[in-house]
């Protein structure tokens, strides 16, 4: 089982914070940053990575350059919700390259999944093809982002 967020210190909270917006920092510039030398930040990069607090590093790119910037997010009610239902579907989704997220919700629904296409047209083929023919999709409803405030790249201060 990895770290909990608890049995971090303030060094390593330092240093997920200055990750979470810059992830190619150098070890030198990162132990700068937060107040160490360079073998100590090491060390503990080292160790928050083997953890798996520091799960990976990826690129961020412009969706709207790249022609993806049709974001829908999706509720889905499923007709069975025991287990190997919800297993079914949970290993599907995953098949779906375009569905960024797909999170189970205590609610009205079953999941929310957000989807991101070209456009509408290549929405609704997602929709009709892909999503509408999951294992045990009851019925979906669909809400069209207009624009997107936050997404990704930073999370709330981890400072203790």
């Amino acid at each position: 089982m990895g770290e909990k967020i608890g049995d971090l210190d303030q060094f390593d909270h330092k240093i997920l914070n200055v990750l979470a917006v810059e992830g190619r920092i150098s070890v030198t510039a990162l132990a700068q940053r937060i107040g160490l030398s360079k073998s100590p930040t090491q060390a503990r990069l080292k160790r928050l990575e083997e953890s798996g607090v520091i799960r990976g590093y990826r690129a961020l790119y412009d969706h709207i350059r790249l022609g993806q910037d049709h974001i829908s997010f999706v509720e889905v009610k499923l007709s069975d919700t025991r287990e190997a239902a919800l297993a079914a579907f949970a290993a599907a989704v995953m098949k779906v390259p375009e569905v960024e997220q797909c999170h189970l919700i205590a609610g009205a629904f079953d999941y929310l999944l957000k989807v991101r296409t070209s456009g509408m047209t290549g929405y609704r083929a997602v929709l009709a093809e892909k999503i509408s023919t999951l294992p045990h999709v009851a019925n979906t409803s669909t809400y069209v982002a207009m624009q997107a405030i936050k997404e990704e790249g930073t999370s709330p201060s981890l400072d203790g």
